[in-house]
């Protein structure tokens, strides 16, 4: 199938401040695509609500529930990269479509599991979905927004999960306390099925038009013999390989405390399956909040100071690192919960800040490869290991050891960042000056 661009396309926008389409379209693209990044991470997380029951009906254990969890973020991983090279090939709107309608099914199919063999293909289909929807999808919130905007909604788009993990948790516990634990996986994908809907009829593929033109925007789905001259920029720089790894290993840590916080107020606070992921939904808004948040600062500090986003991303690992170990170091109380409110605040701050530095430091023809490539990290160093890897721990030194353990990730996410920041702006001068002798027309973009 082929893309046909609109008979009277916008023109690129003409500062870093311009909005390339109507600010009432553009928001309602926003608004639709956060709908369905809450029916992703809802789809996703709605298993931790009900790992309890799990356990309880199959025997299984912690590294077994883990890897349940983990399983998605796994195959987003594997498949984040090809899924949105097609994207920004073949139209990402009819991508985005697919992706939900898949991760939908594969949710309602898990409500059928007849044990875990078939829970886990089931999942495994859950991710096949997912895989390039989070890329795909910021990929086209950037494209009809200003650049001035970027850490700010990158933040905000990426907190999506952290909600959509709120509701996956909480009513998918509450859901599951009423009506079983199949139920609250049926409810889920019912969800995401009726938003893949909507969005379908709004958002279409012509109204789209990224910053110069992009691989599904004006011009159409962009020449492959383009994409491949630009694919290899995706890593043509220090600063931007460091905000890959230091966002995946950060990720971590609240990809570990949104799998494993309702079994642990389950544990150790002995509350109901319903309680405990209110609960842990609540500390799950408290994580979202810190990603929109750190964008928010982020884009505020950095106006005359490119450098400060990596001191914001910074700032974010030390401070959870810290906040984090005294948490789990506490008796379980008043202290406890409030040091690790302040800890999930900062565990995913660095979410915008990074997502702003790769869209800086990579060509917007390939926006949603190069957030693939975010995604890809944030899959392989995060959000699969972080789950998998604490389950494995708790069967060994308890869930309460295990949680001790996993903040230690955020000094390795800090040393990248660090990283990246010492080579940033001589990277960002580097790699803006053959690109703006390829493209003369378009100004360049302002690097904040």
């Amino acid at each position: 199938m082929e893309f046909h661009p609109p008979a009277q396309p916008l023109a690129p926008a003409a500062s870093a401040a311009d909005w390339p389409v109507p600010r009432r379209y553009a928001w309602t693209v926003f608004a639709l695509g956060f709908a369905l990044l809450l029916s992703d991470y809802m789809s996703r997380q709605v298993l931790n609500a009900v790992f309890p029951l799990l356990k309880a009906e199959w025997l299984l254990s912690d590294a077994a529930l883990g890897s349940l969890s983990g399983v998605v973020a796994l195959a987003v991983g594997v498949l984040t990269f090809p899924m949105s090279l097609m994207a920004d090939r073949w139209g990402r709107v009819r991508s985005l479509l697919l992706a939900a309608t898949l991760w939908s099914l594969a949710t309602l199919g898990c409500a059928v599991s007849a044990g875990y063999g078939e829970m886990l293909v089931g999942r495994l289909f859950v991710g096949i979905g997912e895989a390039a929807y989070g890329s795909v999808g910021i990929a086209v919130v950037l494209s009809v927004f200003p650049v001035t905007l970027r850490a700010t909604l990158s933040g905000a788009f990426i907190a999506g999960g952290a909600f959509g993990s709120v509701l996956g948790v909480s009513v998918g516990g509450a859901v599951a306390q009423a009506a079983g634990w199949r139920w609250a996986f049926a409810v889920m994908g019912i969800i995401g099925l009726v938003l893949a809907a909507v969005y379908g009829a709004v958002v279409k593929e012509r109204r789209l038009v990224p910053y110069g033109g992009s691989a599904a925007g004006r011009d159409g789905a962009a020449a492959p013999a383009r994409l491949r001259a630009q694919v290899p920029r995706l890593f043509s720089s220090v600063s931007v390989v460091s905000a890959y790894v230091g966002s995946g290993l950060q990720m971590c840590v609240p990809a570990a405390l949104l799998a494993w916080l309702p079994s642990y107020f389950d544990r150790y606070y002995h509350l109901a399956p319903a309680k405990a992921g209110a609960v842990a939904g609540g500390y799950a808004v408290v994580i979202g909040c810190g990603m929109i948040l750190g964008g928010i600062v982020s884009d505020r500090v950095s106006t005359t100071a490119p450098l400060r986003k990596w001191t914001v991303a910074v700032g974010c690992s030390l401070g959870s690192l810290l906040l984090l170990t005294l948490a789990f170091q506490l008796p379980a109380g008043t202290g406890q919960l409030l040091a690790l409110a302040a800890g999930c605040l900062l565990s995913a701050g660095s979410a915008g800040p990074a997502a702003a530095m790769v869209a800086n430091l990579t060509p917007t023809a390939i926006a949603a490869t190069a957030f693939a490539t975010l995604t890809l990290a944030n899959s392989l160093l995060g959000l699969a290991p972080g789950p998998a890897a604490a389950g494995a721990l708790a069967d060994r030194i308890g869930l309460l050891g295990a949680l001790r353990v996993v903040p230690l990730v955020a000094l390795a996410a800090t040393v990248a960042f660090l990283l990246g920041r010492h080579r940033y702006p001589r990277d960002l001068l580097r790699l803006r000056v053959p690109a703006a002798r390829t493209a003369p027309d378009h100004p360049p973009e302002t690097a904040r």
